[in-house]
């Protein structure tokens, strides 16, 4: 560990905990403070906390910031209900993926109203530079990237909205799933969102930097009798792979378009224009691309990022990620194939290290939560 990597707000609470610091997109973050196992189930059992303070928080005022959102963004922002949050990308001319983001449109304490962008760590300084590029003075947009001022932490399980409760003054039941709002968190102004990328219920908090520590300590001792654990970059891999949600430089990049993804819904054409929009109106129709697919295996042997895919000992496709799941007990993995190896239930190969072994297109998500 160098001291030229960032530091989030928490990083001495994690150290003070034994946590494995690494390099993640010029960060010092949280690999695993037990084991990634063990996190894991505890997220899926109880309550799991993440820093995630290391992503990126750009927020946009001003009476255009809707419209120069909806230029920069693939799904509408323009009519965004107050309150909500999308789901969205961010792409070049030629149609690949820059990021995947989330959208936010919320109003602070005075009813003033702005929007939010979080984006992905590995991305910030692009995604900077790419607003910059499209800003000006016309728009009547103020841009501020409040990343370094702000800490971001998410708390994740089927007890986590009891763990957070206590200590928030919005009643969190009532918040329906990507919906978020400013709130006062142990006295201290913030954002609450019902958001996550775990598969699990639960909440994202946006608060000052000065204020992590307390919150996170005051988290910690509420949750005490819940099973509540710190949780590290390792389980958040593992747990987000279950759920099939897509992660930057694996199955996202500048040279994977949005419907190649199965991100189809995340861009809307209707009565609006955004950068990339005529290309990515052609690749819509285009049948021949690769596409995401979920694999599971037949044998204990993980497949890893890269390792080629065939079908009949022909190369038809390659791991984005792979894992072996926790919750499922088995390896799974997400590649990109070609359509005729994309069909469900299609036997296919994964050479891992020079042998065959067996997997079987399935259904995504891997892993669902069950419905209350």
């Amino acid at each position: 560990m160098t001291d030229s990597l960032a530091r989030t707000p928490l990083y001495d609470w994690h150290v003070a905990r034994n946590a494995r610091m690494v390099d993640f997109a010029g960060w010092s973050m949280p690999v695993q403070y037990s084991s990634i196992v063990e996190e894991h189930h505890a997220t899926r059992k109880a309550v799991g906390v993440f820093d995630i303070s290391h992503m990126g928080r750009l927020r946009f005022d001003g009476a255009g910031a809707d419209k120069f959102l909806d230029r920069l963004l693939t799904r509408r922002v323009i009519g965004i209900e107050q309150g909500l949050i999308r789901y969205s990308l961010v792409t070049n001319q030629a149609g690949g993926i820059l990021d995947d983001v989330l959208v936010y449109h919320l109003a602070d304490a005075s009813g003033t109203p702005f929007h939010l962008l979080v984006v992905n760590a590995s991305n910030r300084a692009k995604i900077v530079a790419w607003v910059e590029q499209h800003l000006t003075a016309a728009d009547d947009v103020k841009f501020r990237d409040q990343t370094t001022d702000t800490a971001m932490i998410a708390v994740q399980g089927p007890r986590a909205l009891d763990a957070l409760q206590p200590l928030v003054d919005v009643q969190l039941s009532d918040m329906k799933y990507y919906s978020g709002q400013v709130a006062n968190i142990v006295g201290h102004a913030g954002i609450v969102s019902r958001t996550g990328y775990t598969g699990e219920d639960g909440c994202e908090l946006i608060v000052a930097a000065e204020a992590a520590h307390a919150i996170v300590e005051r988290l910690f001792v509420n949750g005490d009798s819940l099973g509540i654990r710190p949780v590290g970059l390792g389980a958040r891999d593992t747990l987000r792979l279950e759920a099939a949600m897509p992660l930057y430089g694996h199955e996202l990049s500048e040279t994977i378009d949005p419907f190649q993804a199965g991100l189809g819904f995340a861009v809307q054409f209707k009565d609006r224009d955004f950068i990339g929009a005529t290309a990515l109106k052609e690749l819509k129709i285009r049948p021949n691309q690769p596409v995401r697919v979920g694999l599971e295996m037949t044998s204990k042997r993980v497949p890893r990022e890269h390792y080629p895919v065939l079908a009949g000992g022909e190369a038809v496709g390659e791991i984005t990620s792979g894992t072996f799941s926790p919750t499922l007990e088995r390896p799974i993995a997400m590649a990109y194939v070609q359509p005729k190896a994309a069909e469900l239930g299609t036997e296919l190969t994964v050479d891992i290290r020079g042998r065959a072994e067996v997997a079987r297109v399935v259904t995504l998500p891997f892993y669902q939560r069950e419905s209350k």
